[in-house]
């Protein structure tokens, strides 16, 4: 057996469940979404590009698409919260090892189990409103079911639980970095900020490019928080929530892939967008 073929041999297995269980799902997606189908009945109509014409046109659709952006704004300020600790905790040596756990601590907690522990924080009278009131702030307040503060509420919620995995890439990155350019830099009269702008920024920018791809992905596929605790109520609907109700609820299984298939292809172009702003070229510190 030639060395080529040992390699495929080796490959066999994983490219059998990625095929199986990534490209031919979504292709099933792809042709579902010509078609006009209720998921269980025998036959398939065909629609053409009906379905498509009518998740970029109809307004609804439209306006459950913008309250992304509010997981999108939240997602930047993730990033911010999350690199600012690593590049701490990376020269902070005292009790290091707690607050990485305290940090990453939330990103291992189950969704639907920080979606109910909000809910208790977020109630009418409960946590937040009892920690307000020590505060000074009085009165009861609908996180969730005002409209007007709801999505700010649910984005906060997005941001507690994934800063953590932001923290995790970035410490990493930055623990990469040699110890001795750091050294250099002191030796040199550069101070903490001057260390991150010209060693740990640029040092990292692949996995700083990486965190804004995640986040633009993960704001647009919100799904399991605002699911869980608001259900889409008070203008929380997300884009994901609405094609989970559109192929589950109202079995319109061809529209709901015509809107994850605009999704997919919406992240795709976002992505390349923004590979072409930033390119990802070698970093050299030395």
């Amino acid at each position: 057996m030639t060395k080529a073929r040992t390699h495929w041999l080796y490959l066999a297995p994983a490219l059998a469940l990625l095929i199986t269980f990534t490209y031919v799902p979504v292709a099933n997606m792809v042709w579902y979404s010509f078609h006009k189908w209720d998921g269980l009945s025998p036959t398939m109509t065909g629609a053409g590009l009906g379905n498509y014409v009518r998740v970029l046109t109809d307004e609804e659709y439209r306006r459950v698409f913008l309250v992304s952006l509010y997981y999108f704004a939240a997602s930047f300020l993730q990033i911010a919260v999350a690199l600012y600790f690593a590049v701490v905790l990376t020269f902070q040596r005292r009790l290091r090892n707690l607050f990485k756990g305290i940090l990453f601590f939330p990103y291992l907690l189950n969704g639907v189990a920080v979606g109910f522990v909000f809910l208790y924080l977020f109630q009418p009278g409960g946590t937040l409103d009892t920690v307000l009131g020590f505060l000074g702030v009085s009165g009861d307040h609908l996180w969730l079911g005002d409209p007007d503060i709801a999505n700010y509420s649910l984005a906060g919620t997005s941001v507690w639980r994934f800063t953590g995995l932001s923290f995790v890439l970035f410490l990493g990155a930055i623990q990469s970095i040699p110890p001795d350019l750091y050294e250099a830099a002191e030796i040199d009269g550069a101070n903490r900020w001057h260390q991150f702008r010209f060693i740990i920024a640029p040092g990292i920018r692949r996995i700083i490019g990486l965190s804004f791809i995640l986040a633009i992905s993960g704001s647009l596929s919100v799904f399991e928080i605002p699911f869980i605790m608001t259900g889409g109520a008070n203008g929380t609907r997300t884009f994901v929530i609405r094609a989970y109700e559109t192929a589950f609820q109202f079995r319109q299984i061809g529209l709901a892939s015509a809107m994850a298939v605009v999704l997919l292809l919406l992240v795709l172009l976002i992505t390349w967008v923004q590979r072409r702003i930033v390119p990802d070229e070698e970093v050299t510190l030395s």
